[in-house]
């Protein structure tokens, strides 16, 4: 062994914690499968409604609440709205609950006379008790991040939400993102009340602000997006590690697209996917409808990923599909959008990134939260045309469709960047950067840095 290559690292416990969707619980089974081939433990600390997609491959789960149902539509329809999603979700669904969600993750790391202390805890944005449990205990902590708009740059601002319009003033007036982020620290100023209660309660002094600042760590900051889709910013943490994308989309451990879709795929030329993640998908409203419609209007192929609730299926809704769309609930992205001509979508970071990997162009439609600025983002690149919620009927579809399959610059373009992407290793780059930490970190010192 070389003397430049570090030493293997011995077993370490290493607690995972995220709140969200699949989108945002897959690059933890991916760092995970890393971890444990490396030789460490990974636990993941989630919501209990994931085991069915973890237990079968064989990681502990330890539940952190909240726990939201998916049968909840009308939760599910809130927590997506464009103007509110995002306040609500943190201050009617994340917020009151903290003090559980810190009690749950609490015990996910201290262990019991069965379960040894945990090495290292690794949280997500949302999870705002994450950094008082490593505060509290003293055991070392990193944070990660899936999309640039986590880091609300002043130097490349993100669109907000429920203010679109302010993303399109930094282009004429350079500068004003700095503006545009004190105002959105002065509008959430007293969405965080029940964080700083919580703290004082364990006889912590206030701390930085939970949605801009303490959620990022001082040791280590995993921004697990391409610099394709976002650059580093000189306002970013100083513990900030790029690592790339961070990918797996498997089903229980299965990967392969199902005997039916795979013959679909091979019969015909390649089809428009469309698709609305795992959580928009919950409130697909006529998406798939329309959807359908705008494939049969543009005679081309199509592939409907329609989630497990059967009532958006057009087939349900009085319309009779042609045989050149087919119908599924589900299918793993990167074995089907490589055979896609076009990808329609909502904007979800994972979406997009596989999207872009596959090297397809994209007509997006985003809901809320990060979507909107992810949309903007793959629209500058050149591989995608964004359309509006409200505007999303089957000849808008058709025409903006039209414009992706007919216009060659799209494809070359998104060509060129899945090629590029598919030579990025963002698995390895933020494997190597958590065991760097655990390195400083003294392996079972619990202090942090």
């Amino acid at each position: 062994m070389s003397d430049l290559t570090p030493k293997p690292l011995p077993q370490k416990r290493i607690v995972l914690t995220t709140f969200g969707t699949l989108g945002d619980l897959h690059p933890l089974i991916a760092l995970s499968f890393e971890l444990r081939r490396r030789g460490h433990t990974p636990v993941l600390a989630v919501s209990e409604i994931f085991r069915p997609k973890i237990a079968p491959l064989g990681f502990e789960l330890v539940p952190v609440r909240p726990f939201i149902s998916p049968d909840d539509r009308e939760l599910i329809a809130m927590l997506f709205d464009i103007h509110n999603g995002t306040e609500r979700t943190l201050r009617e669904v994340l917020f009151p609950v903290i003090d559980q969600t810190y009690a749950d993750l609490l015990a996910a790391v201290e262990g019991d006379t069965n379960t040894p202390r945990a090495d290292l805890l690794i949280t997500g944005e949302l999870i705002y008790a994450g950094p008082i449990v490593g505060e509290k205990t003293g055991i070392p902590w990193a944070s990660y991040v899936l999309a640039p708009l986590s880091f609300f740059s002043a130097f490349d601002p993100p669109v907000l939400p429920p203010y679109p319009f302010l993303a399109k003033i930094e282009p004429w007036l350079p500068g004003t993102g700095r503006l545009v982020a004190r105002f959105i620290r002065w509008v959430t100023r007293e969405w965080c009340t029940p964080v700083y209660k919580l703290r004082t309660s364990l006889g912590l002094p206030p701390g930085e602000n939970p949605l801009f600042d303490a959620k990022h760590s001082p040791n280590l900051v995993l921004a697990m997006f391409s610099p394709t889709l976002g650059t580093a910013q000189e306002d970013w943490p100083d513990s900030t590690v790029q690592t790339g994308f961070v990918f797996y989309d498997g089903d229980a451990g299965k990967q392969e697209l199902s005997p039916e879709l795979k013959k679909f795929m091979e019969s015909g030329p390649p089809p428009v996917v469309f698709t609305l993640g795992s959580a928009a998908v919950l409130d697909a409203g006529t998406f798939y409808i329309e959807s359908a419609k705008a494939a049969e209007a543009l005679g081309v192929r199509a592939v409907l990923l329609i989630g497990m609730d059967d009532r958006y299926d057009p087939r349900n809704q009085g319309h009779k599909l042609p045989d050149t769309i087919f119908v599924s609930q589900y299918a793993p992205y990167s074995q089907l959008f490589p055979g896609a001509a076009a990808i329609v979508h909502q904007g979800g970071v994972g979406t997009t990134a596989q999207s872009l990997r596959a090297g397809k162009p994209m007509l997006v439609m985003p809901y809320s939260h990060d979507q909107p600025d992810n949309a903007r983002r793959v629209r500058r690149l050149g591989v995608a045309r964004i359309l509006n919620r409200e505007r999303y009927r089957a000849p808008q579809v058709a025409k903006e469709l039209g414009k992706l399959l007919r216009g060659p610059r799209y494809a070359r373009r998104a060509e060129r960047i899945g090629f590029e992407l598919r030579h990025e290793d963002g698995i390895n780059a933020a494997c190597d950067a958590i065991e760097e930490l655990l390195r400083k970190s003294n392996g079972n010192s619990h202090s942090q840095k």
